[in-house]
C-alpha cells in the first residue's frame, strides 16, 4: 500500500506561483505513472497533469498547458507541480495519484492510490 501526501497549497494572488509536492511513502516499482487532479466546489474532479515514472513523458490538460509543469524526483519518492501565472479558476483542492500500470490516462478511475489533497486558492 503506497501512501501519498500532498503539500504546498495555499492562498495566492492571480499571476503568482505555487509549487505543490506529493511524497510517496515508498518507491513504486514498475512502469507506474503519477498525476495531479483537482476538484473545485460543486465540480467533478478533473485531470491536470501526469508524468511517467521515467520522467520522459508528460501530459497536461489544455487549461494548464504552458503555465504548469510536472516533475518528479525518484530518489526522494516525490512528485511536484510548479504552477505559474495562477488564475482564479485554478482554485481547487489538488490531489496526487499513482497508477501502477503507468497508463498515463486522464481518467481518474485508472489510478490506484490517492492523497488527501491540498487546497489552492487564487484571489483576483
Amino acid at each position: 500500500q503506497v501512501r501519498l501526501v500532498e503539500s504546498g497549497g495555499g492562498l495566492m494572488q492571480a499571476g503568482g506561483s505555487l509549487r505543490l509536492s506529493c511524497a510517496a511513502s515508498e518507491r513504486a516499482f514498475g512502469p507506474y505513472a503519477m498525476a495531479w487532479f483537482r476538484q473545485a466546489p460543486g465540480k467533478e474532479r478533473e485531470f491536470v497533469a501526469v508524468i511517467r515514472w521515467s520522467g520522459d513523458t508528460t501530459r497536461y490538460a489544455d487549461s494548464v498547458k504552458g503555465r504548469f509543469s510536472i516533475s518528479r524526483d525518484n530518489a526522494k519518492n516525490t512528485m511536484y507541480l510548479q504552477m505559474n501565472s495562477l488564475k482564479p479558476e485554478d482554485t481547487a483542492a489538488y490531489y496526487c495519484a499513482l497508477d501502477r500500470a503507468g497508463s498515463m490516462m486522464i481518467d481518474s478511475r485508472a489510478y490506484d492510490y490517492w492523497g488527501q489533497g491540498t487546497q489552492v486558492t487564487v484571489s483576483s
